[in-house]
């Protein structure tokens, strides 16, 4: 039977290193001794079978596999409190909002880790776990680290999440593309999968991919990792020549001023591409040499190849200016490079490239920034060296990134979202301002943002290693990540000066004073000149280079740019700090706080709203905008820009009371509502909160009790909100799950509302 475990080490690697004994890590093992209860088991394959026969309507997961262990061992949370609706025609009561948040706070605690955190399923993209599947079949590992019920669940997964047409999108609801549907039909088949297997999937998959032109219309990324598998030819990929890390730094266009998890991805795919580093060619690679052109294999023109991507994939199409880059470094760089003496500089570049890789893999516990670079990155330790330790590392990190649900084992988008849920969760419960049911869940919480708060520097002289500062900061996942971001680290100083001023018996000992002065002093490093803040790091570089965006897939991923979430992040946190610590440099907090609301209205669109660039998206960035604007000293009344947000927001109301934005705003930056009008209630949450910090209790609160309904009357028996359609996102086109969100927003709205509209 799965289990999901906390807060471990590895049995089979008992030295894998951690900075902080591996609180908050999160992962699934199959333990086919225990077996569960026969009503367990039937809950699970109920769960399972139910998402199967819906899945081409509700493409999301509810996380079910997790809720019925969670329950089995906390509780279920609700047992004195009978569910409660609002009619249409009715009044709002406080009793029924009270109610609704009891039920909702006592449920959301058993979900609950002993370590503090609450975990979760942090999937979506769908081009994720190929990339593992690949490098372990490469590296001989894959019935090692992936045996039969891991294999198992995968093909679920991939099966389930698979479109009518026969293809995979990018993520779970995206129409077909190229660059998955390769990808997961060569994954099934590494995996056993027959090419006919399936029930006619596998078929369906083939003919579409057939259809559209065959596997070299894929995407780079797509084309990089069939390269390495045998079914594509490196001459058939543009070039990425790990010479870029011997350029002068002062270049725009050296990698260290790139967006880190640009750089980070490059960097492997460079060591790839400067070896031409091809996996051992067997029956199976030979068969999809057949299985994936509509021509023979050795008579393809791969020069032709290159630069050819389906229509469904091609988000950022090449300029005319990358296409010349790319031609001259083939058609003169590369063969240069390769002859003597010059090849003595590709060997260089192949040594520094693996040493960036090394320092990124000990600073992280060889969880790596995230799970692209991470398997990459495991992949050219093994061919450095097939024995190494690190190769063994990295195996042992494998299960952080993997998620089991009742639509299968999925790859997550990072090794969880520990950190960033739980400072969410935190606030969401504290504004609710029913102490009597926290229980002991800030306590727990509070010590989870202690320990994961990083307590040093990364090792080393880091501009070597082309990073900032890390003492102070927080991550977005746990602290072994090793990288902290800016928007994490606002959030958790946020929420960690709330906790330091409730009582000892509510939410422990506090923070130390040094280690709240780390963060700020780390917040004030990352503003840039504009008064913005990136996500990462500084920005290094100019927009102006996105030009030279290989990916074809995604947007925005060059440098790191400045977002409107960072910025007001940046802004709240600074701003709880400032309450408690008026003195600590009150002038560069001050000064840090005027020119990021300046960036914030600089940034707002003409129609009011600010474009979210990490979540659905208008309703999302609007947020962010009116509640950053608001805490560096605006409001209603002595702000246009504040009136418009909240105009905005009030356009977009639904006839049924709530908020609904589809995934589509994000991807063509256009507001567009869930099919059929349906509301949200996390985008309803949003504009709840961003409206009722605006003021909009006093003008007409009649916005905001038609959405309390929607939130209320979404309240499922158990406590628990529905899991609805996908919520995150990432480089404007790809999606992701954030599996909390459903419990911490309606839980934030509604508590805020009870406090600052009802009871005043």
């Amino acid at each position: 039977m799965w289990r999901l475990k906390f807060s471990q080490g590895d049995i089979n690697d008992p030295s894998l290193a951690s900075f902080n004994n591996h609180a908050g890590r999160q992962f699934w093992e199959f333990d086919p001794l225990i077996t569960g209860t026969s009503q367990e088991q039937a809950l699970i394959e109920k769960a399972r079978a139910d998402f199967r026969n819906s899945r081409y309507e509700i493409k999301q997961s509810s996380d079910l596999l997790m809720r019925i262990q969670l329950a089995k061992e906390n509780g279920c949370g609700v047992v004195d409190l009978e569910q409660v609706k609002v009619e249409s025609e009715e009044e709002v009561t406080e009793e029924k909002v009270v109610i609704t948040l009891k039920r909702a706070l006592r449920f959301y605690s058993t979900l609950q880790a002993e370590d503090g955190h609450w975990p979760g399923d942090y999937g979506g993209p769908l081009f994720l776990l190929p990339g593992l599947i690949i490098s372990l079949y490469v590296m001989k590992a894959l019935k090692t680290v992936l045996p039969e019920e891991h294999t198992k669940e995968i093909c679920r997964y991939l099966y389930n999440h698979q479109n009518l047409d026969g293809g995979w999108g990018l993520h779970i609801e995206a129409q077909s593309g190229m660059f998955c549907t390769i990808l997961n039909y060569v994954s099934l088949r590494l995996l056993g999968q027959e090419m006919d297997g399936g029930d006619g999937a596998m078929h369906k998959a083939r003919t579409w991919i057939l259809d559209h032109g065959g596997a070299t219309y894929t995407p780079s990324w797509g084309k990089c990792w069939l390269s390495v598998l045998g079914v594509y030819e490196w001459d058939g990929n543009n070039p990425l020549p790990p010479e870029i890390w011997l350029l002068p730094y002062f270049l725009p266009v050296h990698p260290g001023r790139m967006w880190c998890h640009a750089r980070m991805v490059y960097l492997p795919m460079s060591y790839l591409y400067g070896k031409r580093f091809v996996g051992p060619i067997n029956s199976v690679v030979l068969s999809l040499r057949k299985e994936l052109y509509n021509q023979d294999y050795h008579q393809i023109d791969w020069n032709l190849a290159r630069n050819q991507c389906s229509k469904e994939d091609l988000y950022f199409p090449h300029p005319l200016l990358q296409d010349v880059l790319w031609k001259c470094l083939d058609k003169f760089a590369e063969p240069l490079l390769m002859q003597w003496p010059f090849s003595k500089l590709r060997n260089r570049a192949l040594t520094t490239v693996m040493k960036h890789m090394e320092y990124d893999d000990v600073n992280s516990n060889y969880v790596c920034l995230g799970p692209v670079n991470k398997v990459l990155n495991m992949l050219c330790c093994w061919i450095n060296d097939p024995n190494s330790t690190a190769v063994k590392r990295h195996l042992s990190r494998i299960k952080d990134y993997l998620w089991v649900a009742e639509d299968g084992m999925k790859m997550n988008g990072y090794n969880g979202s520990q950190l960033w849920d739980t400072v969410f969760a935190v606030q969401a419960i504290v504004g609710t301002n029913l102490p009597q049911e926290y229980g002991l869940m800030l306590k727990k919480a509070h010590q989870f943002i202690k320990i994961s708060q990083m307590r040093k520097d990364s090792a080393g002289d880091l501009s070597l290693w082309y990073r900032h500062r890390c003492k102070g900061g927080w991550p977005f996942s746990t602290s072994d990540n090793g990288w902290p971001v800016s928007d994490c680290t606002s959030e958790g100083l946020k929420a960690a000066v709330m906790l330091s001023e409730l009582p000892l018996e509510v939410a422990g000992e506090g923070l130390e004073q040094n280690k709240l002065y780390d963060s700020v002093d780390l917040i004030l490093s990352l503003q840039n000149s504009n008064g913005g803040f990136a996500s990462y790091e500084l920005t290094r570089s100019y927009a102006w280079l996105e030009v030279i965006n290989p990916s074809e897939t995604f947007g925005d991923i060059v440098i790191d740019y400045q977002y409107v979430e960072c910025t007001s992040a940046a802004i709240q946190g600074l701003k709880q700090f400032n309450k408690l610590y008026p003195n600590y440099r009150r002038k560069d907090i001050d000064t840090c706080i005027d020119k990021a609301v300046d960036f914030i209205e600089s940034i707002q669109l003409s129609d009011g709203s600010w474009y979210g660039s990490w979540a659905v998206c208008y309703t999302y960035g609007t947020w962010f905008g009116i509640t950053g604007l608001i805490k560096g000293g605006k409001t209603y009344e002595n702000s246009l820009a504040v009136r418009k947000g909240c105009e905005f927001l009030l356009s977009k109301q639904l006839p049924s009371g709530g908020w609904g934005e589809s995934y589509l705003s994000s991807q063509d930056k256009v507001y567009t509502n869930i099919g059929k009008d349906a509301s949200h209630i996390v985008n309803t949450g949003w504009a709840m909160l961003a409206l009722i910090e605006a003021g909009q209790a006093k003008r007409d609160p009649s916005p905001l009790h038609r959405a309390a309904k929607v939130l209320i009357n979404s309240q499922m028996e158990n406590g628990d909100f529905p899991q609805q359609e996908i919520i995150g996102v990432f480089n404007k086109n790809c999606m992701i799950s954030y599996s909390a969100y459903r419990n911490i927003f309606p839980i934030w709205a509604l508590g805020a509302y009870l406090n600052k509209v009802v009871k005043s």
